[in-house]
């Protein structure tokens, strides 16, 4: 555990390590402040040396004492320690979300999806979530990275994009996904709205599910409410905001011949990030 002051530990990063120092500080100069957080600047931050506190400054610094701590620390850094640290039922598994089980011990089970069933297995870890299933020797949990090295290797999207999305305004979340067509959970927040925008290949259909959205579309606006729905050709401007006081729940249906996340032309960024896709 280390306690240390920012004001110390930015002093030693910065005699011990320059580089790391330098590039966290132009992160922070070329950082966009949202409503609810600031984004660093990713290229900057990027150009980072990958070393940790350990090599970066304790091993150098002449500032560090150690106090002996007994607090039955345990450092939660895998599904195998999860599965330590876990309430367990008499067969010693730890399960959590819809489970059912067969001549099962020794494993976590983690549902957060879908209904998971496994038989007659032991020491095994089985993590099912909207994005993708992992299942692993208990033994072997570590080698999830080999994975996500050959997603990144193979530019596979579930190596850095998540099924729910967070924005400034409200949250994403990826229903389903097909030849031409996609759809979308959109939710957006009380007094907040949408980026004016515009798309060249697809058309978008929108279902309100919960609250009130004002729509603008080619300069004219309109009120849907639950139940309702409005249609945005391609190359239509348009946006959407919510002017009640509950979040605005809808469906979005992208149909055409791309539906790629940077088919978009922003005619205006509100918040200040030329990359949000929405």
């Amino acid at each position: 555990m280390f306690l240390v002051k920012a004001s110390v530990y930015l002093s030693e990063l910065e005699k011990h390590n320059p580089d790391i120092f330098v590039a966290c500080q132009r992160a922070i100069e070329g950082s966009i402040k949202e409503i609810d957080f600031t984004r660093l600047d990713n290229d900057a931050f990027l150009t980072s040396p990958d070393d940790s506190i350990d090599y970066a400054i304790m091993e150098q610094t002449t500032l560090a004492a150690m106090v002996k701590l007994d607090a039955g620390w345990s450092d939660v850094g895998s599904w195998s320690s999860i599965w330590e640290a876990s309430p367990k039922d008499d067969a010693n598994n730890s399960i959590r979300g819809d489970v059912k089980t067969i001549d099962v011990s020794g494993s976590l089970i983690d549902a957060r999806d879908k209904m998971v069933a496994a038989i007659g297995v032991e020491n095994i870890v089985i993590v099912e979530t909207s994005d993708a299933v992992v299942v692993a020797d208990q033994s072997r949990v570590q080698d999830i990275k080999t994975i996500v090295e050959q997603l990144n290797a193979a530019q596979r999207s579930e190596a850095t994009e998540h099924k729910t999305i967070y924005r400034p305004w409200g949250k994403i979340d990826l229903l389903q996904k097909g030849y031409r067509y996609q759809s979308k959970q959109v939710t957006i927040k009380p007094n907040s709205r949408l980026s004016l925008q515009k798309h060249y290949h697809r058309a978008e259909h929108w279902v309100v599910v919960s609250g009130t959205a004002k729509v603008t579309c080619n300069g004219q606006e309109s009120i849907v409410t639950e139940n309702q729905s409005t249609y945005i050709p391609v190359g239509a401007e348009h946006s959407i905001a919510n002017p009640g006081h509950i979040p605005l729940v809808m469906i979005e249906v992208q149909t055409g011949s791309y539906i790629g996340q940077d088919d978009i032309e922003r005619l205006e960024d509100i918040y200040g990030f030329e990359k949000d896709k929405y």
